[in-house]
């Protein structure tokens, strides 16, 4: 397996603990107490905090990933082959 290989099951992993990830630690304004504007939604977050969950999900993305390569490397449970078209 190649390290194109293992960025790509890295990058998969990463946008599947994103998603994971991204709802947490959302205060909207109705949790707060305060009104929200008309035309604005009250679900929205106050603060969406991004780029705090980019590197949280990161760091969570990267330990799973290593996780995932132990099983493939010390476990021996290699990736099915996917034979050339």
């Amino acid at each position: 397996m190649n390290p194109i290989t293992w960025a790509a099951i890295y990058l998969m992993i990463w946008w599947v603990t994103f998603f994971a990830i991204l709802p947490l630690w959302n205060r909207t304004p109705t949790e707060e107490g305060t009104l929200t504007e008309r035309g604005h939604d009250p679900g929205a977050p106050i603060t969406h905090n991004l780029w705090k969950k980019v590197k949280i999900n990161s760091l969570v993305a990267l330990v799973v990933w290593i996780v995932v390569m132990l099983f493939m490397f010390v476990f021996r449970l290699p990736l099915p082959n996917i034979p050339n078209a």
